[in-house]
């Protein structure tokens, strides 16, 4: 099987180092990037639809058909936001953009970037954490051919790419003594990516993929 993918938060440090896994990879035959500004990359499979509002994707839902996996990397900090904002944005905004695909695409495998410490019982004292929880458990209900729900934790990036968080210059030197003490906690956004593509490939039955996961499921392993 070759993969049709669709790509959100492409102008972003994590959705920019899954598509660059996409574009490398042999399985992956296409790529839709959608974006709400220009992700300033070029490639034969590439193809990018600019737009402004995933609140209303009935303008562009024709071209949105015809994709059997989507790696949905969109996301945004809690930092400074009330909970009613922040589920805006993450819950409604991920949930509209998911109901719309599957409705389109029915055999479809869709993928989430999620977080650590994410909390499926959606009750506990951390907002985001809560959010998260919800936004997990609902696209879990959505009659996709399966949905996987990424918990990353530190994500060390890939050399050469544009978007990488800021601070993450004064870190990227303790990643190789963070990987070797804390396994747990870190991976590579090669690793995140290369996972994706094997989940939309292999389909396995684990659905919530924490950080030993996601590295194991990079390797073509499942279990």
């Amino acid at each position: 099987m070759r993969l049709s993918v669709i790509v959100t938060g492409a102008t972003g440090m994590v959705g920019e180092g899954v598509l660059h896994e996409c574009l490398q990879s042999h399985e992956v035959e296409r790529v839709l990037v959608l974006n709400r500004k220009p992700c300033g990359v070029q490639h034969p499979k590439l193809t990018e639809i600019v737009h402004s509002s995933f609140h209303d994707l009935k303008p562009i839902e024709q071209q949105l058909s015809g994709y059997n996996a989507c790696f949905f990397c969109l996301g945004v900090s809690s930092v400074g936001m009330t909970e009613a904002a922040y589920r805006q944005v993450t819950y409604d905004l991920t949930m509209h953009v998911a109901s719309t695909l599957v409705r389109l695409n029915p055999d479809m495998v869709f993928t989430y970037v999620t977080g650590m410490h994410t909390d499926s019982t959606e009750k506990g004292k951390s907002m985001w954490a809560r959010v998260k929880g919800k936004t997990e458990n609902d696209l879990m209900k959505l009659p996709f051919n399966a949905a996987y729900m990424f918990r990353p934790g530190y994500i060390h990036p890939t050399p050469g790419l544009h978007n990488v968080h800021k601070y993450y210059k004064y870190m990227t030197w303790l990643y190789p003594a963070l990987r070797r003490l804390f396994p747990k906690y870190a991976l590579t956004l090669r690793e995140l990516g290369q996972a994706m593509i094997h989940a939309a490939m292999d389909v396995p039955d684990q659905r919530i993929l924490e950080v030993p996961d996601i590295v194991r499921l990079a390797t073509g392993k499942q279990g």
